[in-house]
């Protein structure tokens, strides 16, 4: 079992977004400190829910800080950006990292990002497939040229080939965030893990990964293929001594970020969006995730490992809001949670 943590660089009330990003840097160097696997970074645009607006930019910086942490996007929205711009910056963080890279990719929402990088509601109502699969190529193919409706130009080097790593890994995985059946379908099909959000619970997720399975068979993708499918399941964390302690940590700090972070969220078309209600949200949380004492932390997430058959972890540790609060739930997971977890 692989346990990091998922950084969103939250901007709570009555916070700087410099407050909220040194939060997110500072808890991702506390994350290898602690033991952590790795760190799965969020990317949001022109709202306070998140404030890091490249994903890919900050796990550069990460990358950099750290000697042995895996560090993921969770993920790059791939409708907002060219897929071979992407992909060379992923081609990069991966050589020059020894292969400690993941490019979690996503469809994003039909948000006014959509306008303001000019890509328009079209590329994510029906572009992805094809944005999906040219920047797949580009991270496994020597030199790419498209014909397609959205992407048109001629053959050129894949500069640098993500092959020259002087580490194992020929390149970067590729990890697509699913929210439905038809991108559950989308990534099998390709034999690309899944990212699974922390808003739906075991057994969801548990009917994610069969469907994944049944069409990556379909397919034709092997058996050790299919076997070998490193999904990542993202969760909330926030350890304390009582249960009480922990749930109540939450529920203090987070509805207040989740009104203000959702409500911020612009349609690109005036199209209506129903949001949740946040305090309803975060007790949801609290109780599909790892939050209590220790023991309980680690025997929720051992057994969402059994239910699901997912083996790596992206936890929220830093619900409470506070700096401090939040290094010390990282710390508490790396030594008191995971020796528990083998």
């Amino acid at each position: 079992m692989r346990v990091g943590s998922f950084v969103l660089a939250a901007q709570f009330p009555g916070q700087g977004q410099g407050e909220a990003l040194h939060r997110a840097v500072r808890s991702a160097e506390v994350a290898e400190e602690a033991g952590l696997d790795s760190v799965w970074l969020a990317e949001h645009h022109f709202v306070p829910y998140g404030t890091c607006p490249s994903a890919i930019t900050l796990a550069a910086l990460l990358l950099g800080r750290t000697h042995r942490l895996r560090v993921g996007t969770a993920v790059s929205v791939l409708p907002t950006v060219h897929p071979v711009h992407l992909g060379e910056q992923a081609a990069l963080l991966h050589i020059t990292s020894g292969g400690r890279f993941s490019l979690g990719v996503g469809r994003g929402g039909p948000w006014v990002d959509l306008e303001v990088f000019g890509s328009g509601l079209e590329a994510y109502e029906k572009g992805f497939p094809e944005s999906l699969d040219l920047l797949v190529r580009w991270l496994r193919e020597p030199s790419v040229g498209a014909s397609g409706e959205h992407f048109n130009f001629r053959e050129v080097p894949v500069v640098p080939r993500p092959s020259e790593s002087l580490s194992e890994a020929p390149g970067p995985e590729v990890v697509v965030a699913c929210t439905s059946p038809a991108s559950v379908r989308l990534a099998a099909e390709r034999g690309l893990p899944m990212l699974l959000g922390m808003h739906v619970g075991d057994e969801e997720k548990a009917e994610m990964v069969s469907l994944w399975r049944n069409h990556a068979r379909a397919a034709g993708r092997s058996p050790e293929e299919i076997q070998g499918a490193a999904h990542v399941s993202a969760g909330v964390c926030q350890i304390a001594d009582r249960r009480t302690d922990a749930v109540e940590t939450l529920v203090k700090a987070m509805p207040g970020w989740l009104r203000q972070g959702l409500e911020a969220h612009v349609t690109v078309d005036g199209r209506h969006r129903s949001m949740r209600d946040p305090v309803a949200y975060t007790e949801l949380l609290c109780g599909l995730h790892p939050v209590g004492t220790p023991r309980l932390c680690a025997d929720r997430l051992a057994a969402t490992s059994e239910r699901t058959g997912i083996s790596r972890f992206a936890l929220l540790m830093e619900g409470s809001g506070d700096l401090a609060a939040t290094e010390e739930n990282v710390r508490r997971l790396g030594a008191e949670v995971l020796p528990h977890l083998g």
